[in-house]
C-alpha cells in the first residue's frame, strides 16, 4: 500500500514538472479563455443587451462557461503526457515497476486533475473583480461550491481522457475524438447561451450533456440571484460525482496498450 501510495505521487510530481517546463501551454490555457471572455463577453453585452439572461450581464453569465472550457483545454492537453511516456518507452518501464498499473494511470490522471483545476479556478479568480456576479449563497461558500465543482469536472474529463487513451492508438486520433466530442458538449452546456429558449431537441442535448451540469453549478454558485431555471446543486453534484466513478471505473478496467500502433 505504502509503495504505490509512494509511486502514485511520484508520477504525480514528475507529470506536474513536465507541465511546469512548458510553460506556454500553461499561459495559453489561462490566456486564450480570458481573451475570449474579454471580446466576446463584452461586445455581446454591450452590442446586443441580451434580456433572456436570469441576472446580471452576459460577460458575468459567459464566466462559468470560460471556466468549463479552461477546464475542458487543460484535461486534453495533459493527456498528452501518457502518449509522450508510451512512445518513448517511459511506460513500459512504470508498468513494469512494483507498482501495480493502475496505480501509475492514477497518477498520472491526478495530475492533470490538479492541473485543470488551477487553471480553470484561476480564470474565475482573475474575471470575479471584473464582472458583476450574484454570490447568492456568499463569496466565501459561492468559492467552495465553485472549487468543488470544478475539481468533480476535472475528474471526469480525466476519467473520459484515460479511457480514450488506453483504447486509442495515436495521440493524433485521441485529440481528434476529444475534439469531436468535447466541444460540441461545450457549446449545448449552456457555457454561451442560455438553452431554455431553444428548440427542444437542443434542450433534450443540453439535459444529457455531462457538462451542462458543471456549468449550472457554477452558474448557481457566482452568477445566479436564485435557483429558479436551474437543475440545481443537488442534481449537479449527483451527476457529476457519478459520472466520476463511472468514467474511471471504465478507464481502468482496460490497461493501456505498451507499444505505438498498439499491436
Amino acid at each position: 500500500m505504502r509503495a504505490n501510495l509512494t509511486a502514485c505521487l511520484a508520477l504525480f510530481e514528475r507529470d506536474l514538472s513536465a507541465i511546469r517546463r512548458s510553460r506556454s501551454q500553461v499561459y495559453s490555457s489561462v490566456l486564450t479563455p480570458l481573451l475570449l471572455l474579454i471580446f466576446l463577453g463584452t461586445g455581446v453585452s454591450r452590442g446586443l443587451q441580451p434580456s433572456s439572461l436570469p441576472a446580471g450581464n452576459f460577460t458575468a453569465y459567459l464566466v462559468p462557461g470560460v471556466v468549463v472550457m479552461t477546464a475542458v483545454f487543460a484535461a486534453t492537453f495533459a493527456s498528452a503526457s501518457y502518449y509522450r511516456d508510451r512512445d518513448s518507452g517511459v511506460l513500459r518501464m512504470l508498468l513494469s515497476s512494483p507498482a501495480s498499473s493502475r496505480t501509475v494511470l492514477l497518477g498520472k490522471s491526478m495530475a492533470g486533475v490538479t492541473l485543470g483545476t488551477v487553471q480553470a479556478f484561476a480564470v474565475l479568480v482573475i474575471a470575479a473583480p471584473f464582472v458583476d456576479f450574484e454570490w447568492q449563497h456568499g463569496v466565501f461558500t459561492g468559492l467552495l461550491l465553485s472549487v468543488a465543482t470544478i475539481v468533480l469536472l476535472n475528474l471526469v474529463l480525466a476519467g473520459v481522457a484515460q479511457a480514450l487513451a488506453s483504447r486509442i492508438e495515436t495521440m493524433q486520433g485521441f485529440h481528434l475524438l476529444m475534439n469531436l466530442v468535447l466541444f460540441p458538449l461545450l457549446f449545448f452546456s449552456g457555457a454561451f447561451f442560455p438553452v431554455e429558449n431553444l428548440p427542444v431537441w437542443l434542450e433534450v442535448l443540453a439535459r444529457i450533456n455531462p457538462l451542462s451540469y458543471a456549468v449550472d453549478a457554477l452558474l448557481l454558485a457566482a452568477y445566479a440571484d436564485s435557483s429558479t431555471g436551474f437543475f440545481g446543486l443537488t442534481i449537479d453534484f449527483a451527476v457529476l460525482g457519478g459520472l466520476a466513478i463511472v468514467v474511471y471505473a471504465l478507464g481502468f478496467a482496460r490497461m493501456p496498450r505498451l507499444t505505438w500502433s498498439g499491436k
